[in-house]
């Protein structure tokens, strides 16, 4: 814009210095589009990053060679306005590019979007380019101009050029291209450009044994809080809440929510993760990004791939599995949904777990495809909370549901979750529900996939204070359109946690990590059982020290000032699992001897103090 918006309202003339300038800035700008493999039109735009308001942020980005400004090769942003302005110098390139941006999705309700975001550090896994869905009153009145250039002969700058003051200095623009061309030696930046090197792709974990160890992952909007292990494991809570039942074990690994899928035909049935079914598959890979977890796996020529997310609109979790069947024949294929429900504080149903299921009431909504828990209120004070449960296939028709929400019926006498009685041939869920002994919720559909078709199924769990609002949820995410925005918002919602803590994605991906220890219990973390066994002192030995004991406790030891990175990464760290859900104690261990200056300790307190969770 800096080069062409003066034409907007200047006259410009032919064979001058400026309209060969002009005309040289477009033909620049279209050979880096080529170059890159996108459409081309670079200029200061709003870009994919957002504020905690979730305000999109604008900055100047440019073509390296054109603009001063070092590192512009690092970003990757296209703006429509800027294609709109190379009308008034190419107008049959500018048409074109024009045309390939909304075949990209650029045309919005009010004009041209603000721009498309191809940096890859800025992008979702597997997703190209990021369509910035804003309008800028400023850029959308440059195109207008623009337009009015070419389409009505130039009217601003006849009234431009009708100002006497204008004509005493018309000259000024009309500069000829001198015959001697001098040439000014400077090195201007214009690197090998390959799109595979340029900016760095979101980090990811990749696991492949899901027997190892258990490496977890972390979901949440602030509320709703899953954790997941690489086994397909983990927990579902709400505040204070324990949802889905879950217990610490790190050999097993054994409690969630879980997908099963069974072939009709052959009576074969596994999971779409490793639990609980335990089946080894031909290729399987969990898959943690910020804001998702993806699980892939491919068993008995089907493959499955499917995405975790939590809304941040709404306090649910959104489970989406893509079937597809690699056969050459017909298949059918059921799918079956399941998860414990608790609606309890984690504290007390493992002090009393039957004690705590005989509150729990259970539902089928029918109509919906949908089951709803709540737990009856124990005293006047209590306000129940209602679980909903709902599974909606897209892409083929469900030829059978069914139902259950008894454990006992479910998985049956003597039996286990990795081969329950529900999956056996000819059995079919009971259709319970009411004041169940040992309540689940667990839907089965079954459908028949055509050789290469694929079908999606979404399974949501949510929560809420009022059965009407649980009834809406169940209404609103049984629309795969609401469904697809939720992938869209956690993504965005990662990110802007991130900022807040100004960390970035490859930070996030090592807190995970270090979580893993936390949650389960990690015996290389701990000290060694002969200095274990020489305390002897309670859990209220910790109160004198401000730490409650009642909590996860990370402790660092330091002595020196050449670790401090290590107290900002843990300070970091403890501010991300709260945002996370996850409250833990980080106990900073000084053991500095420097006497009365001292500066570690200083140090460590001003760290402290510039994170969020300073209090």
């Amino acid at each position: 814009f800096e080069y062409l918006m003066p034409n907007l309202v200047m006259p410009s003339y032919a064979n001058t210095l400026l309209e060969q300038t002009c005309l040289a800035v477009v033909q620049a700008q279209i050979a880096y589009g080529e170059q890159r493999g996108v459409p081309w039109g670079i200029s200061e735009s709003g870009y994919n990053t957002v504020d905690t308001a979730l305000n999109y942020q604008y900055r100047a980005f440019g073509v390296p060679g054109l603009g001063l400004k070092r590192g512009l090769s690092e970003d990757l942003v296209v703006a429509p306005y800027a294609t709109a302005l190379a009308l008034m110098v190419l107008p049959d390139a500018a048409c074109r590019n024009l045309r390939r941006l909304v075949q990209d999705g650029l045309q919005g309700d009010y004009g041209m979007y603000e721009a498309i975001d191809y940096t890859p550090a800025r992008l979702p896994r597997g997703q190209r380019g990021a369509v910035v869905r804003s309008y800028m009153a400023h850029h959308q009145g440059m195109s207008l101009l623009s337009m009015a250039y070419v389409l009505l002969d130039q009217p601003m700058q006849k009234r431009f050029a009708s100002d006497p003051l204008f004509q005493a200095t018309a000259l000024l623009l009309q500069e000829r291209i001198p015959n001697a061309t001098v040439f000014f030696a400077r090195a201007p930046e214009l690197p090998e450009i390959r799109n595979s090197t340029i900016g760095q792709s979101a980090p990811l974990r990749v696991l492949r044994n899901p027997d190892a160890t258990p490496e977890v992952h972390l979901l949440s909007n602030g509320r709703y809080h899953v954790m997941l292990s690489q086994s397909g494991a983990g927990y579902s809570r709400w505040k204070d809440l324990s949802l889905t039942r879950w217990r610490e074990d790190g050999t097993r690994d054994n409690w969630g929510t879980y997908c099963y899928l069974r072939d009709v035909d052959s009576g074969a049935f596994w999971s779409t993760a490793h639990q609980p079914t335990l089946q080894h598959s031909n290729s399987y890979e969990a898959i943690f990004t910020e804001g998702r977890a993806e699980f892939r796996r491919r068993d008995h020529d089907f493959e499955t791939h499917t995405e975790i997310v939590v809304s941040p609109e709404d306090d649910i979790e959104l489970r989406r599995t893509h079937i597809t069947n690699r056969a050459r024949t017909r298949r059918t294929i059921e799918i079956t949904s399941y998860a414990e429900v608790v609606l309890a504080p984690a504290a007390g149903d493992n002090l009393h777990q039957a004690f705590s299921n005989l509150f729990v009431q259970t539902e089928i909504v029918r109509e919906r495809q949908a089951i709803l828990c709540h737990r009856r209120p124990r005293s006047e004070s209590e306000s129940p909370v209602f679980l909903f449960h709902l599974m909606a296939v897209h892409g083929a028709d469900a030829q059978t549901i069914s139902y259950e929400t008894d454990r006992r019926a479910f998985v049956g006498r003597t039996r286990s979750l990795d081969a329950p009685l529900a999956l056996s041939d000819g059995i079919l869920l009971g259709d319970s529900e009411g004041p169940v002994l040992d309540p689940i919720v667990a839907i089965r559909q079954r459908i028949t996939l055509q050789p290469q078709q694929t079908v999606t199924v979404d399974m949501v769990t949510g929560v809420a204070e009022l059965r009407t609002q649980a009834i809406g949820l169940i209404d609103k995410y049984r629309d795969i359109h609401l469904a697809d925005r939720v992938f869209d918002l956690a993504t965005t919602h990662a990110w802007v946690n991130l900022q807040q803590i100004n960390a970035s994605e490859a930070d996030a991906q090592l807190f995970a990590r270090l979580a893993s220890s936390v949650i389960y219990l990690n015996p290389a973390q701990r000290a060694q059982s002969s200095v274990l066994s020489h305390n002897r002192r309670g859990q209220s030995g910790l109160w004198g020290y401000g730490v409650s004991g009642d909590l996860p406790i990370v402790l660092l030891q330091i002595s020196s000032p050449d670790n401090i990175e290590l107290v900002r990464q843990l300070v970091q760290a403890h501010a991300y699992w709260r945002l996370k859900g996850l409250a833990v104690d980080l106990v900073i261990w000084n053991e500095d001897h420097a006497g009365y200056r001292q500066a570690l300790q200083e140090q460590i307190l001003g760290l402290i103090a510039a994170g969020i969770e300073a209090h």
